[in-house]
Order: C-alpha cells, then sequence, then structure tokens
C-alpha cells in the first residue's frame, strides 16, 4: 500500500508542476500533463485506501509530501522564494502527519 501512496504523491507532484508550466491551460502538453498526473494521483490513492491504508494516514501523507515537495521544486527550480518561516511551517506539517501516524499506531 505505501507503493501505491508513493506514486500518488509522485503524480499528483507531476501533476501541479505541470499545472505551473500550462499557463492557464493554454500550453497543450503541460495541460494534458496535469490531468493525466492528477488522475493518476487519484487512481494510486485509491488503491492506497482499497488495500487497507487509513484514510487519515493516507491523505495525510499525500498531502504533507506534496506540500513539502512542490515548495522544494518551486524554489529550486521554478524561482519561487521559500524564508524560513516557510520552510518551518513544512516541518509543522510533517510533524502533523507524523503524530497522525504514530499516534495511529497504538490505537
Amino acid at each position: 500500500m505505501w507503493f501505491w501512496l508513493a506514486g500518488a504523491i509522485a503524480a499528483e507532484v507531476t501533476g501541479t508542476v505541470a499545472l505551473r508550466l500550462s499557463e492557464g491551460f493554454t500550453r497543450l502538453v503541460p495541460s494534458v500533463v496535469v490531468v493525466l498526473g492528477y488522475g493518476t494521483a487519484f487512481y494510486a490513492l485509491s488503491q492506497a485506501l482499497a488495500k487497507g491504508m487509513a484514510l487519515g494516514v493516507a491523505y495525510g501523507v499525500w498531502a504533507a509530501a506534496g506540500v513539502a515537495l512542490i515548495a522544494l521544486i518551486g524554489a529550486a527550480f521554478l524561482g519561487e522564494g521559500l524564508t524560513w518561516i516557510q520552510v518551518g511551517g513544512i516541518g509543522l506539517v510533517i510533524g502533523g502527519v507524523l503524530a497522525l501516524e504514530l499516534g495511529g499506531a497504538h490505537a
């Protein structure tokens, strides 16, 4: 199930980067990648859930990893800024997901 979740994250990040490059859906290839990326992401996420992953954990990890990766990709490759406060916020999101995961392990 973690394989499917990793695939969902990769597809969502790919679709989101393509969304930035699509220039408001005026460029064909990035626009097609957006649709394929998000479609693949939701399919893979549904497979992770079907294999028994808890919804809160799956969605939390998916969202947190997506936010962190998009912020890092934006800063590294798309000329977007990333302040220390934003880095701290990403850390808090990741920490929240870890708390969700670790808290669920004892239930």
